[in-house]
């Protein structure tokens, strides 16, 4: 299995092992752009893995802060409550860069930086860039997605 993402199109799409397509599924990139700087905000390019996956069996639209649910389940209500914040849902595929000097250690370091595919209030998503540096997915798409792949699989990130 492989994932590439690709930001022009703002699409995820599932290989598997002979390239072939499994599935495909909008996401939503960083409003920022490209790039692979700590703080930058924009998401990054190139090789990555993923380094682990969170949230197993937890109930959809679970909140995480700092990669812990917080015990909430959002609900358009909740998102009243903070419109601002930037709602990490229902599991995260924690990725980690492959590329030494590029998006794996110094200051590029995509793990470091703590950039997840995760899901997102689908009450908000749009197929347009607009996260902080994850790839954003609706729910029900990443829970497909996160019961099809392991950890340690191959995901690319490409800008066209």
């Amino acid at each position: 299995m492989k994932i590439r993402i690709n930001i022009a199109e703002q699409r995820l799409d599932l290989l598997d092992d002979a390239e072939r397509l499994v599935g495909t599924w909008p996401v939503s990139t960083a409003e920022r752009g490209v790039g692979e700087a700590c703080g930058s905000g924009c998401t990054p390019r190139g090789e990555h893995i993923i380094r682990a996956k969170i949230g197993q069996d937890l109930p959809v639209n679970t909140v995480f802060i700092g990669r812990r649910p917080t015990g909430e389940i959002y609900s358009p209500e909740l998102g009243e409550l903070e419109p601002e914040r930037d709602w990490i849902l229902s599991r995260i595929l924690w990725l980690s860069g492959k590329e030494i000097g590029f998006n794996r250690l110094g200051n590029q370091d995509t793990m470091r930086r703590y950039i997840y595919i995760h899901g997102t209030p689908d009450d908000q998503f749009q197929q347009t860039p607009r996260s902080h540096g994850c790839i954003r997915m609706r729910n029900e798409d990443l829970l497909t997605l996160f019961d099809l792949v392991p950890v340690y699989t191959p995901v690319e990130i490409l800008e066209t």
